[in-house]
């Protein structure tokens, strides 16, 4: 069965993934615009794994302010190109990401950042391990990997800093 053109738009809009990369996955879910999006986020994540070991050495630094000014954080995002990295995907990301720093006060960016600690769960210490404070069920590498998969480039966060009054 083709899929009707009005769906496949409706699924690239949802999903920003390309046209016939939506086409062949409401293909393989028999017009289902839900099953189609859960096909095409697993193809997402899978390409986003496969990207993992490419370099990043663009991106930008973005900060966040708390109001009130007491509270502030600055975080340096990268990725593989100029172009990804003012696309306003990429640039919320990395907004968010300055603002989760501010609120969630993490010490380290990755798990494997923290070998010299020796304490047992250092979860809620680590950035992307952190439940992500815009939506609580997903955590913030799991938001990472959304983005990544969206722009189809490999997506790293290189290194935060948080300022607070009276720290």
């Amino acid at each position: 069965m083709e899929p009707q053109l009005s769906d496949i738009k409706e699924l690239r809009e949802l999903t920003s993934a390309g046209i016939m990369d939506c086409k062949s996955a409401l293909i393989e879910a028999n017009g289902d615009i839900e099953k189609a999006k859960a096909i095409l986020h697993e193809k997402g994540l899978a390409s986003v794994a496969k990207k993992s070991s490419r370099a990043t050495e663009e991106g930008i630094v973005a900060s966040y302010i708390h109001a009130g000014g007491r509270i502030g954080s600055i975080v340096e995002v990268n990725c593989e190109t100029d172009f990804v990295a003012r696309t306003d995907d990429f640039k919320n990301l990395a907004h968010d990401l300055a603002m989760q720093v501010a609120a969630m006060s993490p010490q380290f960016v990755y798990l494997d950042d923290d070998s010299d600690s020796g304490e047992g769960d250092n979860e809620d210490l680590c950035l992307v391990e952190q439940n992500f404070i815009k939506d609580q069920s997903i955590k913030v590498k799991d938001v990472v990997s959304e983005v990544a998969a969206r722009v189809g480039e490999n997506i790293r966060i290189k290194r935060f800093s948080r300022f607070s009054i009276g720290e």
